[in-house]
Parts: C-alpha cells; structure tokens; sequence
C-alpha cells in the first residue's frame, strides 16, 4: 500500500511540480553525465528527486518537512545513492560538497534570494546551477544593464556564472496551483577569484551603488560612506561618467569601478 501523500503546508511556501515533461525538461538543462554528483533542494514528493537516481551516482537531497523526509523515505529510501538530509537549506555546509556538484532544485521561493547566493558564494565546488525560480526572480538573474530588471541580483549572480533563462513552467504543473509564474534558469559557474579582498571590494561597490536607484552612481556611492575624492578619482580611471545611474553600468564596468575604488 503506497504511503498518504503529506499536504502541502502553506507556511513554508510549498507546490509540488506534478507534470512528468517538466521534469524530463529540468533533468536536459542539467545535461547530467552520469558522473556528477547532485545537490536537490526542496525534493519535496520527490517527482524530480526519482529523476536524478536514476541518472546520477549520488543525490543528496535537502528537504526542511519532517513530513516529507518520511514520505521520501517509504518511497525512494530504497535507493542506495539518495543520501536525505532533513534540515534548512540555508544552514547546509554546501563547503563540504563534492568538487563539481550540479544543483538541481525548484527552490523554496520565499527565501530563494538568500539560497541563491549562498550557492553562488560555494562555487568553487559547484559546477552548475539549474534552478526553478519564481519567474520575476529569474528575469532579475538573466537581465541586461539598462533594463527595469536590472540590479544587484544581476550583477552579482552574472559575476559568478553564466545565466540563462531556460524556460516557463505554466501554473498548471503544480499542486497546488501557485499565484506566481516559474521559470527555470541555468547558472554555470565561473571561476571565483583568488583574491577574497577583491570579492569584497566588488559585492561591497555593487550594493553601494544600488543602494539610491534614483542618484546617480557618485552620489550613492557617497551615500554609502565612500570619500568623495575617491569615487570622483575612481569614476575617472575607469571612464565612467559621475552622472550615469547604476542601472546602465556592465559586468565590465562595475569590475573596473570596484578596482579603482
């Protein structure tokens, strides 16, 4: 007698993915080799989870419901290469993961962000990222300077990996059905500098000159406690005119600003 299936719990954000295509979608933009060790977060009913046994040497899969680690244990605790860890995604030692771990996971949406740069700050043992993400999230990752989308998930996500949008999951695939469209983004990461100061120095200059969307670029980075003398003088040296606005500025340039600076 299969097991009841445990409801979703309202409070911790929960649709399970339903539909069999989705998942035969999610498991193609992994481009699993069948050597690469998983990372999934939020398994959830496990619809995805029983995908990547199938494919991978090792799935760890991180789910928070106690609830849904019993179910996931009557179902899939027969397979050897599921290793199910009950516990918050945000406090997973993600520095302890195998070098080249793809992440596969339809992420909790209401902490996303902070498990997204969680994530981006484990890159040195994450290959690739291939996330569903509430849609307006995924725009943000994806967006070019000079667009409405455009800000500092953009830039520090693209800092760290090659993002794409891969593709729309409708309302229709979840139960319960959610209010908010989802989209699936894959992130493959770059290679993260061996200067700890300098990754600092760049997050830091980033979120300062975001931090007054409607000043210009001199003028919140003041705000933000930089010198005027030295953002003036930084300004010049990566030829950047004081009177942009942080939304018209490159990958390039926020990495030009950031060194001067």
């Amino acid at each position: 007698m299969a097991p009841a299936l445990p409801p979703p719990r309202k409070r911790l954000g929960q649709h399970f993915l339903i539909d069999p295509n989705i998942v035969r979608k999610i498991v193609a933009a992994a481009a699993l080799t069948g050597q690469e060790a998983v990372l999934e977060i939020g398994p959830g009913r496990g619809i995805l989870t029983a995908a990547l046994l199938s494919t991978a040497p090792s799935v760890t899969a991180v789910e928070v419901d106690p609830k849904l680690g019993d179910y996931l244990r009557e179902t899939l605790g027969h397979q050897t290469n599921l290793i199910l860890r009950i516990g918050d995604a945000l406090e997973f030692p993600y520095e302890e993961l195998a070098v080249g771990t793809v992440v596969v996971a339809n992420l909790p949406y209401y902490i996303s962000t902070p498990l997204l740069f969680r994530l981006l700050e484990a890159r040195h043992r994450i290959d690739r990222l291939v996330l569903m993400l509430q849609t307006e999230v995924a725009r943000r990752l994806v967006a070019p300077p000079g667009t409405k989308d455009y800000g500092v998930l953009s830039v520090l996500t693209q800092h760290a990996a090659d993002a794409s949008l891969a593709f729309h999951v409708p309302l229709a695939c979840f139960r319960p059905r959610p209010e908010v469209g989802s989209s699936v983004v894959s992130l493959v990461m770059r290679r993260r500098s061996a200067d700890p100061d300098a990754e600092r120095r760049f997050v830091r200059t980033v979120r300062a000159a975001f931090a007054h969307r409607r000043k210009t670029l001199a003028n919140s980075l003041r705000d933000e406690g930089f010198a005027p003398d030295v953002v003036a003088r930084a300004l010049a040296q990566a030829d950047i005119l004081p009177s942009r606005r942080a939304e018209t500025l490159s990958l390039e340039e926020f990495g030009a600003l950031s060194h001067h600076l």
